[in-house]
């Protein structure tokens, strides 16, 4: 853990808006993300990875209730503009909105930045196990004993559930379709096929 001011003020910011669930979440995407970057040779601004990971849900929580924006742009201008505000260049910046924006967009960041690949790292590994085997026990347990994951599943799916179902529309080709086609009862898909189908092309 980066021992800067920018990483303390940064955990002051998000731990004032986050639950338990999403802030131990978002610190263990970074601890997960930094070992799986040390494991594959990235070397990465820690400072930076940290801040992606620990603003990376903050679209899902109270504060963008009306928000109809994906919840990970909610969360990337957010931190934008905490970053920018505290000094951090705008080509640094753009880096940390690129890890958050595309965290939920599997296959693509991992061939970008480590800052960005990496954050998508710590979430792959953290929800969806990915990358499990890649980590000792040791490492595992000492993440996990820093910050629990009580009944995680269950309830990381009701927050990505909770955090989605104002702007059904927004999970349109994301992982939170799925999401919603689980826990919406009335929630209907954008069908991709019949978007191109019913498009105003005349053919």
């Amino acid at each position: 853990m980066p021992d800067t001011d920018l990483v303390r003020r940064a955990t002051d910011f998000v731990r004032e808006r986050e639950d338990d669930l999403l802030f131990d979440h978002s610190r263990r995407v970074f601890f997960f993300g930094a070992l799986q970057g040390r494991r594959r040779g990235i070397d990465v601004d820690l400072e930076l990875l940290y801040v992606g990971a620990l603003f990376h849900d903050l679209g899902l929580t109270e504060e963008y209730g009306d928000s109809r924006r994906r919840f990970e742009v909610d969360g990337a201008e957010a931190a934008w503009n905490f970053l920018v505000e505290h000094g951090v260049s705008e080509a640094d910046a753009r880096r940390v909105w690129l890890g958050i924006a595309l965290h939920t967009t599997p296959g693509v960041p991992e061939f970008l930045e480590g800052e960005i690949a990496l954050v998508t790292a710590g979430v792959e590994t953290d929800v969806l196990g990915i990358g499990f085997h890649d980590l000792s026990v040791e490492q595992r347990r000492a993440v996990t004993s820093a910050h629990p994951r009580p009944d995680f599943k269950r309830r990381i799916l009701h927050a990505f559930a909770d955090g989605n179902r104002h702007r059904p529309e927004t999970t349109f080709g994301t992982v939170n379709a799925d999401v919603l086609d689980h826990f919406l009862p009335d929630f209907e898909r954008t069908d991709f096929v019949e978007v191109i189908r019913s498009n105003p092309w005349p053919e």
